[in-house]
Order: C-alpha cells, then structure tokens, then sequence
C-alpha cells in the first residue's frame, strides 16, 4: 500500500456557487485588463497579474528516466528531451520600476510535444503543456468567494501603498473585513498575514529563486505540488547574486540578461507528494507543506542554454505568448477551490489582452514559431 494519498474529486471542495464566483472574478479581470494601458501607462494591454516581463528564454526540458512508480506519473512517465520556452515576470498587476513592484516574481515554462489531451478550453489539440510558477511557496487566497475581494485589492494595492501607512491600514481593514461587509474571521486574517509574508521574499538574482505552485495539482494516481529549484552545480556560476532595487529602477532584467548572455543555467523540477491531508492540505494554500514529512524530488531538468538576448528581454515574444496552468492533460492539472478558478480566469485574460493589442492567440508548436515575432500577427 502507497505511503501517499491517492488523488480523487473528493479532494476537492468546490461549492455550488462556484461557477457563479467564478463569472464575477473573470468579468473583474477583463475589466482590469481594458483599463491596463491606462493603469500601467503603456502603449499595449497587459495581463492582469505578472504584467511586467522580464526575459523569455529558449530552455530545453527533460523528463528523467528510470523514476519511481509513484513520480513517474503522467507526463513523467514517459522520459524524453523536449523544447521549452520561458518567461521571467513580477507577479504586480502593474507595469512600474522594479522598486515599487515587490519582489514576488514568476517562472512559467512552456514545454512543447507533450502528448494528450489538454484541459485548456478550446485546445484539447495543443501539443504544449505549461507551468506557471512563483517563487513564494504559499498563496495568499483559499477559495473563490474569497477571491472575489481578494482581486479587487491586489489590483489596487500599488494605489494604497502609495498612501503610505494610512493607505496600508485601509487596505488591511477591507481585506479583514471583507470590502468593509463582516467582522475579521480566521480565514481572511490568515490570507492577510500570507499576503503580507511575500514582503519577506529577497531582492535577488532571478536564476537563484525556488519558484513553486503554490497549490496542488494531481500527479497521476497522486495529490503533489510542484517547484522548479536552481541546480546545484548551476548556482555557483551566477556572477550577480543580488540585485539593487533600491538605487536602480530596471533591476532584475539586466541582471537576467547578463547572466544568460554569459553562461547557461539549470533548474530542477520537483515534485512534492502529498502524505497527510490534515498537514499537508489541499484547499488551504496559505499553509507550506512541510519538507520533512514529504521532500521535493526531482522528475525533470529545465536547461537554459547560453543565448544571445536582446535589451528588452524579447519582449515582443513575451507579450504575445500565453501560459495557463490548464493547457495540461488531467493526470497533471491543477486541483482545488481557488485552483480551479485559474482555468477560465487565466483564459479570459489572454483572450482580452491578445485581442486589445491585436494579436494573434495560437500556441505555436516548436520554439522556431515561438521566437518568430509574424507568427502572432493577424
């Protein structure tokens, strides 16, 4: 018998009004994604999470051979080099210096020719899954009613930090109370404090973040969560581990740049099993699984060769790629309440954002149409 928790829907808790939260945070988002050029003071439309791009980057992925039953599950199981593409972001719904961003950052990995069919609305046929990663190991919203005001917040909390101290304060007493509608509860009081704990995060080299999940997603026959952690013998060639916001506002894109340019880089992809659903739950991603109970195994190498980059970081390529966490066959999607918000949320954004900035949205099937700036004209 398997010392890990056999995945099943009853895992998941997902209300009945669950589809109707999920119409009011997808109208919520292409509202905020209309009004972005204005909010960001850009000449294009951007995502309403993760807007500013850092890099995207040519990157090989392979999936080992030779793993264990229990890690060789879904598209783990079948070992085998595939190209991958990559984007390095900041998780601000704003466009602005890195100064004033925070420093919660995103890792999401393209990996093309992947067989099977995929859970993302209208591209069953796509022959790519991807991960969308954030160097924080916890999130700071449990389910889709909470997400609801959770949204509105997060993308106006540059506006009420700007304020200063009063405009924190008013910013923590709506989210303790709901949009000022009931009295603070454990829950909202618990997603408050891991909002604030992405203050904790380093002003470091991109390369050198763990970057996480952050939910579970089903692993096969399992119930896992995922990291993509530096490669030790990789770390020591990084030249510039730290990155001063302080004092310079375009930090972390020449620092990335740099080291590309200059040398190549490695993650592993790890795989974290879940063993206790009351420590390690899924539904509840403000709590960090513990490491002792069930450590991260690595299932696969995200390799970035050394390349040549341009200054914006090919910014035409990052801003016209997609990645949603549901472009994944169902051994590997996401799980969960507030998981399973992603799957329209991420689609609804990408339709809005392409069709503002007049752009094509097509997956491309190799990193030659990926990296090709006419593949996503009309």
């Amino acid at each position: 018998m398997s010392e890990y928790i056999k995945y099943s829907p009853e895992i998941e808790n997902i209300p009945e009004d669950f589809e109707q939260s999920m119409q009011t945070i997808t109208s919520d988002i292409k509202d905020f994604v209309k009004r972005s050029r204005e909010v960001s003071k850009t000449d294009h439309n951007t995502r309403d999470a993760h807007a500013k791009g850092y890099a995207a980057l040519k990157a090989e992925f392979t999936i080992l051979e030779n793993l264990p039953q229990e890690l060789a599950q879904g598209i783990f199981s079948k070992p085998g080099k595939h190209e991958a593409a990559i984007r390095f972001s900041n998780g601000s719904s704003r466009v602005t210096i890195d100064k004033n961003s925070g420093m919660a950052q995103g890792l999401a990995i393209k990996v093309f020719g992947i067989e099977g069919e995929k859970l993302a609305p209208g591209e069953e046929n796509s022959p790519n899954v991807d991960f969308n990663l954030i160097n924080h190991p916890i999130f700071f919203c449990n389910t889709a009613e909470h997400y609801m005001f959770i949204d509105q917040l997060f993308l106006k909390v540059n506006d009420y930090f700007a304020k200063g101290t009063f405009g924190k304060l008013e910013f923590a007493y709506l989210w303790a109370t709901e949009m000022g509608k009931a009295f603070p509860g454990k829950e909202t009081l618990k997603e408050l404090k891991a909002f604030m704990s992405f203050q904790d995060i380093p002003a470091k080299n991109s390369f050198l973040h763990d970057y996480y999940s952050m939910g579970a997603v089903r692993h096969g026959d399992y119930v896992a969560k995922l990291r993509a952690h530096p490669s030790e013998e990789f770390i020591s060639k990084i030249n510039h581990i730290d990155v001063d916001v302080e004092n310079i506002d375009e930090a972390f894109r020449p620092a990335i740049l740099e080291e590309i340019r200059n040398h190549d880089f490695e993650f592993d992809i790890q795989i974290q099993l879940c063993k206790n659903l009351d420590d390690q739950p899924v539904e509840d991603l403000t709590k960090e699984w513990s490491q002792e109970l069930s450590p991260f195994q690595t299932v696969a190498k995200l390799y970035i060769p050394k390349q040549e980059v341009p200054d914006d970081g090919n910014f035409e390529i990052m801003e016209n790629l997609s990645f949603t966490p549901f472009r994944q066959i169902e051994e590997n999607r996401p799980i969960g309440n507030l998981q399973r918000t992603r799957l329209k949320a991420y689609e609804a954004s990408s339709k809005m954002r392409h069709q503002l900035n007049s752009k094509a949205r097509k997956e491309p099937k190799n990193l030659e149409e990926a990296f090709n700036p006419a593949f996503y004209q009309l």
